[in-house]
């Protein structure tokens, strides 16, 4: 049974999230042989104030790159 956690920034839309799904799931079909009907996906979203990257915030990180 094929679990997978996709961490994310918030801002993602539905139709965004839904896409990714069916690509992962199609993606383990396709190289792994998995059943589609086993495979869970979670997505997590985290406000960038949450998220740290190049020993900055996100937010920070982001508004610095303008």
């Amino acid at each position: 049974m094929p679990y997978v956690n996709v961490q994310i920034t918030a801002g993602a839309t539905r139709e965004q999230k839904a896409a990714l799904v069916k690509d992962i799931t199609d993606s383990l079909v396709r190289h792994l042989g998995k059943k589609p009907e086993h495979t869970h996906i979670v997505i997590q979203e985290i406000a960038e104030e949450d998220w740290g990257y190049a020993g900055q915030l996100t937010d920070d990180w982001k508004r610095g790159q303008v």
